[in-house]
């Protein structure tokens, strides 16, 4: 469904994720039984977190994937969902609704302050959101450092991206040209 999603988002040569992947995500190896292990490093925990919604055959009809971030504002967790999917043939079923309740009941069980995601500008699902009481949020504006540029900062940590006349451990405010 994954795939799915990177189709319906327009973006399927960007999904590169295996079955393989997903499952070492949601599911990390534990030692084997008898290996040497370090009393201090117990197991990986998962550090994506998953839910299925299936219909009455009980086959897979959408999914949310989901990690915890943290407020340091607020001192406590939150939910931020990557990806919400439901399956064309099964919108409007109530699927989403519910996988995304399963996430606010998780929330609130745990004290956590927020459920977060970002929606593509041109999802129609917006109008679901805003029924359900979400806001989109404007003054928050989204940075990504990827490919060739997250390589070059983790190498030259120093060097990378600067111009000429940049300051060291400068950090530009808002006036200064981005």
């Amino acid at each position: 469904m994954v795939h799915e999603l990177a189709e319906y988002e327009r973006a399927s040569e960007q999904c590169h994720l295996t079955a393989e992947q997903l499952t070492s995500a949601l599911f990390p190896a534990t030692p084997a039984s008898g290996a040497a292990t370090h009393v201090s490093s117990p197991a990986p925990a998962p550090a994506l977190f998953g839910h299925v919604a299936v219909d009455e055959q009980d086959e897979p009809i959408g999914f949310a994937l989901w990690f915890l971030n943290f407020s340091t504002w607020a001192g406590v967790h939150g939910i931020y969902l990557e990806d919400l999917y439901v399956r064309p043939t099964a919108r409007g079923s109530g699927a989403g609704r519910l996988l995304l309740a399963a996430l606010a009941e998780i929330c609130v069980r745990r004290g956590y302050r927020r459920l977060e995601w970002w929606m593509i500008d041109w999802n129609p699902a917006a109008g679901f959101y805003a029924s359900i009481g979400a806001e989109q949020m404007s003054e928050w504006v989204p940075y990504r450092l990827s490919g060739d540029a997250l390589r070059e900062l983790a190498d030259h940590p120093a060097t990378a991206g600067r111009r000429t006349g940049d300051r060291p451990g400068r950090v530009p405010d808002r006036g200064d040209e981005a």
